[in-house]
Parts: C-alpha cells; structure tokens; sequence
C-alpha cells in the first residue's frame, strides 16, 4: 500500500527538495513559549528570514523562555537575552539594556524594548553576528550564528537551541509573512518546515509523516493532507 502512495505521488513529480507535516506543526505549536511568536514576527519584519528569525528565538527559549523579566539562578543573567549585570544588562559603555531603555523612555523589562535592543546591538556592533546570520541559509548554522557571536554562551546547549529554533520555525514559519528570502530558505508561504525531514522544502513539497505515516503536502506555506491539494508534488518524500 505504502508503495503504490509513492508511485501515484511521483505522477508529474520532479524530486528536488525536502518537508513536515501537520502533526508536527501542533506538536510544536503546543511546546512554544508564550512570546516566541511575537520575538519571530519582530525579526521577519526586520527583514531576517523565516529561519533566521527562528534560530535567534530559538537561542532566547533556551536563555530565559522568552521572559523579559527573567532573572538567572545565582547568576548575573537578565532578560530575553540573558545579558549580565555588571555588563551589557546595566553598565557596559554606550553598550546597555538599562541606556537603551532610558533613551526610548521604555522600561527595562518591556519585551518589545529588549526586542529592539538586540537589534539595535547586531546593527551597531558587527562583532554580535548580524553579517553572520544573514549568510546563514538554514536554521541550524542561523541558531549556531546567533550562539556563537550574541549570546557568546559558557554551557551552550546547542542541540537544544536548534530543536527549539525548529519548533518556532515549525509552528510559526510557514504562515508569518514579513521576511525576505535568502540562501536556501524561504518565507511568507514559500515553503515550509519538515520536521520528518530536518529541513525547509519547497512548495508542493510532499512527505510521508513519520509521526502518523500519512502524506502531507506543502500548500501556501501550510502542510495540508496531500489528496485535498490537486498541484502535482515537485518532490515526494517517503518513511
């Protein structure tokens, strides 16, 4: 049965790409941290792309939950960002959440204030990662750029801020418009994410979900079931 699914996918079909599905797509969605939505709409509308958006909030889930008034255990640590006291948090020159927020007339522990102050720090000092990021062309090496040049972390993590980058890239990326396409990626309803996979595919993209088995076609940035789409698949990826 499985493969007669295949073969009728493949009818007018070019492989070239890669995909998720639905059931992933909640699966994620039930895991995000209340803010992660806003920080990703925040940076695609900076311009960044989907998953260049989802690889700095997936850094910021792994920092502090996305919580602007997070305070580290015994730690210096504050905010999204996790930014230290003593440092960058209150006292580093021309270089501080608490300048910043003083010269927008915005509280410290404002989301949106903590929000344009990355910003404001990758547009003004090169060395956070900014040209970095964007050469990115997936969300693994966008969430590593971000780690490795911002949040210059001690115990990093990394695996567990690339899963959660690809969950906000999951439950967020195929739907939010605002970005621009760089490299391999794409945005606003240009692909999708594939969690099966590990990768963002092209439109009409269509995959065997390794969570229920069943096929799911990329359409408009959303995975749907593949037999309610009538556009021929431009790639077929089976379990």
């Amino acid at each position: 049965m499985r493969a007669a699914l295949a073969l009728i996918l493949l009818i007018g079909c070019v492989d070239t790409a890669t995909e998720q599905d639905v059931a992933e797509t909640e699966q994620a969605s039930t895991t995000a941290f209340a803010n992660d939505q806003a920080a990703f709409n925040f940076f695609l509308q900076k311009g960044l792309t989907n998953f260049q958006a989802a690889g700095i909030v997936g850094n910021l889930d792994q920092e502090s939950g996305v919580s602007p008034t997070s305070v580290q255990a015994g730690g210096p640590g504050r905010g999204i960002a996790q930014w230290s006291t003593g440092g960058r948090w209150d006292s580093s020159a021309g270089d501080n959440v608490k300048a910043y927020a003083a010269q927008q007339g915005a509280s410290m522990t404002s989301l949106n204030l903590q929000l344009e102050f990355i910003w404001f720090e990758l547009q003004n000092f090169p060395g956070y990662g900014l040209a970095s990021l964007k050469a990115s062309t997936n969300v693994t090496d966008a969430t590593v750029a971000f780690m490795a040049k911002y949040e210059v972390c001690g115990t990093c993590n990394q695996s567990g801020r690339v899963a959660y980058a690809n969950q906000v890239l999951a439950a967020y990326g195929g739907s939010s418009g605002g970005g621009s396409t760089g490299g391999g990626g794409t945005s606003g309803g240009a692909g999708c994410y594939s969690g099966t996979l590990s990768e963002q595919v092209a439109e009409n993209a269509c995959v065997q979900s390794k969570y229920d088995n069943l096929w799911y076609q990329c359409s408009n940035g959303s995975w749907v079931d593949r037999w309610s789409d009538p556009a021929a698949c431009t790639s077929v990826h089976p379990l």
